[in-house]
């Protein structure tokens, strides 16, 4: 399926991603149908919209346009180009939720889930192989509208062509889709902040600083610097036009740990794949540099406008 013969979407859950999703998917001019069990869906559709539709600079009047709603789980993916599913993060209720879906939807249609940690194959263990074919992963960061990430995880059993429409899905919304080759538990995103979460809490207990203190270290350099560069990049900018060999070479186990286990052939992995990415030398590194600080003097004046 082309990212062209997408333009029914069912939205099966309706809290807070699911929400947000519908509102996207809305403002993207597709025909939304959300379906979620509880009795009062119709009131918090409409409730939340208003909200949803200040952040992406519509109206709810625009969005509730181009949405429906049903408790039938059946009706509501039974016309359904893509399938969003956004329900509790157990196994077992998403294996269930997406045999119906898959029982359900058309043929054709893209199964894709917002778990944020549950592994594609896994949900589709008891799917047959056409319908597992179509489902996997699709991750967003949340708010999904507003927030660029969608993490695009296929499954052991997930056909190609079904990861590319998925890709191109979500690029055509507008979004960043980042695939990964590898399914493991919190894909990548949740993982990365996990490691984060844990110091930040150390450093809050161990008395060292506040928690507002904590977040605004954060803001005011990594989550900043983050905002235009990833932590690659940044190293291999830290170690001017050397990149990040230089880095290693002076820094060596203070970058990845005494007792990480990452030999030296791990370590020239590493530095060739990200030369490969980002180039080597001083010509590389005047361009990386550039367009560092053209983003970051973006993103800087742009936090103090929306901070005015």
């Amino acid at each position: 399926m082309s990212t062209q013969e997408i333009k029914s979407v069912a939205v099966v859950g309706a809290g807070t991603i699911g929400l947000s999703w519908t509102a996207l998917f809305a403002n993207a001019g597709l025909n939304v149908t959300v379906s979620d069990p509880r009795p009062d869906l119709a009131d918090v559709v409409r409730d939340s919209m208003p909200e949803l539709a200040a952040s992406l600079g519509t109206s709810a009047e625009a969005l509730l346009a181009k949405i429906s709603i049903s408790a039938s789980l059946a009706e509501a993916v039974a016309e359904a180009d893509l399938v969003q599913e956004n329900g509790p993060e157990r196994l077992e209720f998403k294996q269930q939720l997406f045999a119906e879906i898959a029982a359900a939807a058309p043929k054709h249609a893209l199964l894709t889930s917002s778990s944020s940690g549950i592994v594609a194959t896994l949900i589709a263990a008891q799917l047959d192989e056409e319908a597992a074919a179509r489902m996997l992963i699709a991750h967003p960061f949340n708010p999904p509208q507003l927030m660029p990430l969608v993490e695009i995880v296929p499954g052991e059993r997930t056909s190609e062509s079904a990861t590319l429409a998925a890709i191109d899905f979500y690029r055509a919304l507008g979004k960043v889709p980042v695939r990964e080759h590898k399914e493991v538990q919190g894909f990548v995103a949740n993982r990365l902040q996990a490691v984060v979460l844990k110091e930040a809490f150390s450093l809050v207990l161990q008395g060292v600083v506040t928690v507002e203190e904590l977040d605004i270290a954060m803001k005011a350099s990594l989550g900043a610097r983050w905002a235009t560069i990833g932590p690659f990049e940044s190293y291999h900018l830290g170690g001017g036009p050397g990149g990040i060999r230089h880095m290693f070479a002076h820094l060596g186990a203070n970058l990845t740990g005494d007792d990480s286990g990452v030999t030296e052939a791990d370590v020239e992995k590493l530095i060739n794949e990200v030369e490969r990415s980002y180039g080597s030398g001083a010509a590389a590194y005047a361009k990386l540099a550039a367009a560092r600080d053209r983003k970051q003097i973006a993103v800087n004046n742009a936090l103090k406008s929306a901070v005015e």
